[in-house]
């Protein structure tokens, strides 16, 4: 794996997602790891409104959050008090989106899960993926996670970029979403140390085995 790049600027990230399709426009998929709050979703959302800026919309943003499991799932399981462990994602699933995609074999519009942040529950068939999309862009945490049914996800992206940020600032950002989606503070605060702590710790471990570093000192929280 090549070393990562120390800061690459914005530009520098368009082109080298534009380069992961090449002028041969094959289907690839780029994946955007990091810890919550540390601006995926943001950084997701820049690229793919700059890349399809260039005319016919070519790139689609495809979140991992639509394979949260339901809360009814998490209860049944006794995880609900920790709901974004990588253990609270269909992750099996998620892997086998990623190759359908990623094979663009059947010419027929995909349809993925999204995930509502208001309910925090994911919703079924919300994210189309029409035959023209060449690359697609992924983000979520766990990509980069090196056990169970996660280590099948890094197989289907071409390259996985790292989002890392401040880590003072990561804290407020992600207690700020909390409180925004309907948590009081101390609530927030809790559970922003406690178990998206956890979550943090577990995918800032997998950094080294990103194909890219990328500070999000700039992008709101994810």
């Amino acid at each position: 794996m090549e070393q990562p790049l120390s800061s690459p600027t914005f530009d520098e990230l368009l082109g080298r997602a534009r380069a992961l399709v090449g002028d041969s426009r094959r289907r690839a998929v780029l994946g955007i790891a990091g810890s919550p709050g540390a601006g995926k979703t943001t950084l997701a959302g820049r690229l793919v409104q700059a890349l399809n800026g260039d005319g016919a919309p070519w790139v689609a943003h495809v979140p991992m959050d639509g394979f949260h499991l339901a809360d009814v799932e998490l209860e049944r399981l006794g995880r609900r008090d920790r709901k974004g462990a990588p253990d609270t994602f269909d992750a099996a699933g998620y892997a086998a989106l990623l190759r359908r995609l990623r094979e663009d074999s059947d010419g027929d519009i995909v349809y993925a899960p999204g995930f509502e942040r208001v309910l925090e529950q994911p919703v079924a068939g919300a994210i189309p993926v029409f035959p023209s999309a060449r690359l697609i862009v992924t983000e979520g945490n766990y990509l980069l996670l090196a056990e169970g049914s996660w280590t099948r996800v890094r197989a289907q992206l071409d390259e996985v970029w790292f989002c890392e940020l401040d880590e003072d600032e990561r804290v407020r950002r992600l207690v700020a979403r909390h409180e925004e989606f309907g948590k009081d503070h101390d609530t927030a605060l809790a559970w922003v140390l406690g178990t998206d702590q956890r979550n943090a710790e577990l995918a800032a471990a997998t950094r080294d085995r990103a194909d890219l570093v990328v500070q999000t000192g700039g992008t709101a929280p994810s």
